[in-house]
């Protein structure tokens, strides 16, 4: 299975790359509100719509890496350091996850459906992970089981938030840059709304 359907070469991608990580970065740096919890935090904001839309414009390599590397950098800047390599990751899957399923199967699997089914696989994917770890990671530090589950309300629906807000606003934003980067003749890979 070829995991980038388009026609661009590496050096596109890789500037397109790089310009979606800078996006997810700057989403996340000035789009955000924290929450304290407990002695962790967490944050409502609108990263998440360019990881999903990440995955939807590159495909799930390059949109992975887009989402993971523009997350990871907004962690090791904005006091999230310890927590860097894990965002890098999850965020890569969410993704990842996201352009697998979108971008998947056949040709005539290139419809608006599947890139709904892809943003909220993907949205889904990253909550697992991340509401996993963050329970995990208040065990091993001394937490009781059932004030890591308290903490884990507040985390599950900012997550869950984040996740309804990425996809309502991605997957529109999504068909409306494609169609404008076909108006302008560039290369544009993806579903193509059937």
């Amino acid at each position: 299975m070829k995991l980038n359907l388009n026609e661009r070469n590496t050096s596109v991608n890789l500037a397109l790359t790089g310009l979606m990580a800078a996006l997810v970065l700057v989403a996340t740096m000035f789009f955000k509100v924290e929450i304290p919890v407990g002695t962790d935090k967490t944050m409502i904001g609108f990263a998440n719509v360019f990881c999903i839309l990440s995955g939807l414009l590159l495909g799930p390599v390059y949109g992975g890496l887009a989402a993971g590397i523009g997350s990871c950098i907004f962690d090791l800047m904005g006091g999230w350091a310890d927590s860097a390599p894990t965002t890098l990751i999850f965020k890569f899957m969410m993704a990842f996850v996201c352009g697998l399923i979108a971008w998947g199967g056949d040709r005539t699997a290139r419809k608006l459906s599947r890139v709904i089914v892809g943003a909220v696989s993907g949205s889904l994917c990253y909550c697992v992970l991340y509401l996993g770890y963050s329970f995990l990671k208040l065990i091993l530090v001394g937490s009781a089981p059932e004030a890591a589950a308290i903490a884990m309300v507040t985390k599950l629906a900012a997550t869950l938030t984040n996740a309804i807000v990425a996809d309502v606003i991605a997957v529109p934003f999504f068909f409306a840059i494609r169609k404008a980067l076909e108006r302008a003749h560039l290369p544009v890979g993806g579903p193509r709304r059937a």
